[in-house]
């Protein structure tokens, strides 16, 4: 989410686009579930069309995090690839968490600025999918000190690792620590932990490596893995979800069950797949909704907050039936589309403006356009 840049534009018109895609699809089927999570009625929250949004728009914060997993990977081999030394690339991981963790603050602050004095102090601390991607990235960053071939191996293990240890951390007694510190780690339902969230940002930076070792003729055998790879883990994820038994004193399928994580990455990884093979064979780098929300995530992610759970939508909470909803993500999705594309074309836009209405501020609208560099 928060790598707003668009792909291509690191990586030319090449095959890597289809992540723009795929990030794309989860701001769709986050705004969805956003919407129905703030606006269906609690006498609705048991039926099937509430489940279902709310089950996919689980899949969606999964989808990022993989995402941001894969985009460190990329940042730290084109470092790498630009010659820069170990602890160089180390020095500029570690930036793009801070980067990601001042961007989750800075979240906060507008949230709690915009509904005071109604809104608590402790939600400026609230750890969001913002807060999760600067903490992890900030540990993984060390395993930028390795090769690229070495964070194939070391982002799968971390991954597993993450996973398996979630029920286990939610065993200890925590209490002793402040419940900020511990919002970071320990599972809940009400944070972004450490665990088992972390475990797809592992999983991406291994991926990520991955399509950085491979050429251009050997991403559609990938895929087919991948395909075929998440069909494994969904099927297996169910079965020992289900099965009875555990290894575990005790865990929670919808908290800290690695079989609920399995069964995510595997659906994610079918979902990267399908984006491929959509973009690659079925868009043939035509315009696409999903790409162009992929490529403005941030800002799509950072409004859309305010519209659905801030003040603005004060009278809809908690008061809408299904149909109602439905028309509401409805109008969410197309005013996210119109501000995506403002975003992308704003100096387009801007130079209309002054032709339109020259007299109006020339200087400020003259101001707001990208400088254009002599290369241009």
């Amino acid at each position: 989410m928060a790598e707003e840049s668009s792909t291509n534009r690191r990586y030319g018109p090449g095959r890597l686009g289809f992540l723009d895609w795929t990030r794309g699809l989860a701001v769709l089927i986050m705004l969805q579930g956003h919407v129905f999570h703030s606006f269906s009625r609690n006498d609705l929250r048991k039926d099937g069309p509430y489940v279902l949004s709310q089950f996919l728009g689980g899949v969606g914060p999964a989808v990022f995090l993989f995402l941001t997993g894969i985009t460190l990977a990329f940042l730290i081999d084109r470092r790498e690839r630009q010659g820069m030394g170990p602890m160089a690339r180390w020095g500029a991981a570690l930036r793009r968490a801070l980067y990601l963790w001042m961007l989750a603050f800075l979240f906060r602050a507008q949230l709690w600025l915009f509904g005071y004095p109604w809104s608590d102090w402790h939600y400026l601390f609230k750890v969001d999918v913002l807060n999760l991607m600067g903490f992890a990235i900030a540990i993984f960053s060390i395993s930028a000190l390795f090769s690229t071939a070495d964070r194939v191996k070391i982002g799968a293990i971390l991954g597993v690792a993450i996973t398996l240890l979630g029920p286990l951390i939610s065993l200890i007694d925590w209490t002793w620590l402040p419940p900020q510190i511990t919002a970071y780690f320990v599972p809940s339902y009400d944070y972004f932990s450490f665990f088992p969230w972390a475990a797809y940002i592992a999983f991406g930076l291994s991926a990520g490596s991955i399509l950085r070792l491979a050429s251009a003729d050997q991403v559609n055998r990938i895929m087919q893995w991948a395909t075929l790879g998440g069909i494994v883990l969904v099927m297996g994820g169910q079965y020992f979800g289900q099965v009875g038994w555990s290894i575990y004193p005790k865990s929670e399928f919808w908290l800290n069950g690695p079989s609920m994580v399995a069964i995510k990455l595997g659906v994610l990884l079918m979902i990267v797949a399908m984006a491929y093979l959509w973009h690659e064979y079925g868009l043939r780098g035509k315009w696409s909704i999903a790409r162009q929300m992929g490529t403005t995530s941030l800002v799509v992610y950072w409004t859309h907050i305010e519209l659905v759970y801030g003040r603005t939508a004060a009278l809809l909470k908690e008061s809408l039936n299904t149909a109602e909803c439905v028309f509401c993500a409805a109008i969410l999705i197309a005013l996210m589309l119109g501000l995506s594309l403002l975003r992308t074309h704003w100096a387009v836009a801007m130079r209309l403006l002054r032709i339109r209405f020259p007299r109006l501020a020339p200087s400020w609208t003259a101001a707001l356009e990208p400088q254009r560099s002599s290369g241009d």
